[in-house]
């Protein structure tokens, strides 16, 4: 992949004053009483330091800030050796309820188990039964036994077959787990049978494995006054191949792990660390790491007012945390891009709910902190990216942080607010916020002049009532598009699913004094949302919104998201991209 010449540099709306030895970063915001709802004229500085420490470390409340923690350091390895004559602590071996065959004598008929099971005197045949393992997925059993280079040998089931990149990063995140209660600190990782899998499948299977191990290992423990590092260091991945290609694959193995979790600590971060400007030091930190390839635009209040953004700033008027709208450009290295992406994402770094506060059983106030999930899984797509540098696609990151707050500033119930392309919208419901947001970031990512543009939101409680805890909801009124999207989620082994968009339902979403109102009631909400964005946008761009609502279980989509990008993204690992044309 060709190195690029373009060096990119921070938008003129950051200022960066040096008051000692480290730097600072000085945000100013202006903020005067104008059309937009809820705004009155103050002054707000928001300082944030810069040093050694990760740039998420400014508390504003609580004196909280996040102990600094590494990304799990582990080195992989391509390997083609006897699995007996392997030296470490743990020799893991994925077997599939057919490995588990065993003959007359109750011995193994897998090659590679009868082969462990002879080294170790028909002990492994011996607790298998005793233990009742199958090799069904999610049975495991550990042994610490004499005999071996091991010191412990493992059996991790697998199913039926494994075949799927879900499957395989399930066998590494079983890796990890083993690793951790053994306190091992290198690993190797075999299959009992690879008969099935191509050679391409190897490789794929090899990134999978790598990037469930380092998924698995990591703990985010930046809150606690005491935390554990991770002990493992080495993992040999035997039987896959050796050579460039299979280095290549674990390479972006950790590339995308990596991305996945700065999303997972961007979630996690409660709202006292990341306030919006925070959220945007972090985008210009990513920007600044890979400025080859990266250049960021951070808009202030002032600058998001002269571009008309009102549905945005109506949501932001009420917080003591100024708005800041990010925009990450990623330019491909060595030549132009043949195509243009726009990746959106939810940014609201704390949702009260606003004036319909969230109250009452099951509301989960104290979870809100999660509702600018979709802008991390977009900003964890942007680092893995910016290590990947997949050629001939320019891609545009929007965030449009803010948070949804009450005071006397705040927008209220029955306001009317008018977006950046003059859409006016009647606020009937202040905690249906986040598509108020997008509307402004969709049309500024619409004026870039994108080809397609994917929108990534925690926007209503519905969709989870559909479709339960781990699938996505996708809306888009492309099929073209949709396709696309499913054949690269179903690449990286996550969930999602198609939901219609039905226009009868517009009615609902209609007002007899604006264009529009922002909720359209309780039957259908997953819909009515969908609906306001592409109103919104009037089809002026090829949309897909994709919609997940259980929160808690957020950090699946995210890794959901980061693959989609860098598999669909890189023609290294989908030879028919479906970017690249």
């Amino acid at each position: 992949m060709a190195s690029s010449a373009i060096v990119a540099s921070l938008a003129t709306s950051l200022s960066v004053a040096s008051t000692s030895s480290s730097s600072s970063l000085l945000v100013f915001t202006k903020l005067r009483s104008a059309t937009v709802p809820g705004f009155s004229s103050r002054l707000s500085f928001s300082f944030c330091r810069r040093g050694t420490t990760r740039l998420m470390a400014h508390a504003t409340l609580g004196l909280t800030k996040p102990t600094q923690i590494d990304s799990p350091k582990i080195s992989f390895a391509a390997k083609e050796i006897d699995v007996v004559e392997w030296k470490g602590d743990i020799l893991a071996v994925g077997v599939t309820e057919k490995d588990m065959a065993k003959d007359e004598n109750s011995k193994f008929q897998n090659s590679i188990l009868k082969i462990l099971d002879a080294q170790l005197g028909g002990l492994l045949s011996e607790v298998s039964s005793e233990e009742d393992f199958t090799g069904k997925p999610g049975q495991s059993t550990v042994l610490r036994l004499p005999g071996l280079g091991s010191k412990r040998v493992g059996l991790i089931g697998l199913g039926q077959s494994a075949s799927s990149p879900a499957d395989f990063r399930g066998l590494g995140e079983s890796v990890a787990a083993a690793a951790k209660a053994a306190k091992a600190s290198n690993v190797a990782v075999a299959l009992a049978s690879s008969e099935g899998l191509s050679e391409q499948s190897k490789l794929t299977s090899a990134s999978a494995i790598a990037s469930g191990t380092v998924l698995g290992i990591y703990e985010d423990s930046r809150y606690k006054s005491e935390s554990k590092k991770p002990i493992l260091k080495s993992v040999d991945i035997i039987g896959f191949g050796t050579g460039p290609e299979i280095e290549k694959k674990l390479k972006y193995a950790e590339d995308v792990s990596s991305g996945v979790i700065l999303g997972r600590e961007l979630v996690n971060s409660p709202a006292n660390v990341l306030t919006p400007a925070v959220l945007a030091e972090e985008a210009s930190k990513i920007a600044s790491t890979y400025s080859d390839v990266f250049s960021a635009t951070i808009l202030d209040a002032e600058k998001c007012k002269e571009l008309k953004m009102g549905s945005y700033l109506g949501v932001a008027a009420a917080s003591a945390n100024p708005p800041h709208f990010i925009h990450l450009c990623y330019k491909p290295p060595g030549g132009p891009a043949k195509v243009k992406l726009g990746l959106v994402g939810k940014g609201l770094t704390f949702d009260s709910g606003g004036y319909n506060i969230k109250t009452g059983p099951g509301c989960s106030i104290e979870l809100m902190k999660f509702d600018m999930g979709g802008s991390g899984a977009v900003l964890g797509a942007a680092k893995a990216i910016g290590q990947i540098k997949p050629p001939g696609v320019e891609v545009h990151f929007i965030v449009a942080a803010c948070e949804n707050m009450i005071s006397g500033t705040g927008m209220r119930p029955g306001d009317i607010l008018t977006a950046s392309n003059g859409k006016t919208i009647e606020v009937n419901n202040t905690d249906a916020e986040g598509r108020l947001t997008l509307a402004d970031a969709l049309v500024y990512t619409c004026n870039l002049g994108v080809d397609k543009i994917i929108d990534l939101a925690t926007l209503t409680g519905a969709c989870v009532v559909a479709l339960g805890p781990s699938i996505a909801g996708v809306f888009t009124p492309s099929d073209d598009l949709a396709k696309e999207v499913f054949a690269a989620t179903e690449a990286s082994g996550e969930k999602i699913w198609r939901l219609p968009l039905e226009e009868s339902y517009w009615e609902s979403m209609k007002s007899g004094v604006a264009d529009m109102v922002n909720t359209g009631g309780r039957q259908g909400g997953s819909i009515t949302a969908a609906l306001f964005l592409k109103q919104v946008l009037k089809l002026q761009a090829n949309l897909i919104s994709v919609i997940s609502d259980m929160i808690l279980t957020w950090y699946m989509f995210i890794l959901t998201f980061c693959h989609y990008v860098a598999y669909s993204l890189s023609p290294s690992i989908i030879p028919k991209s479906l970017l690249l044309h």
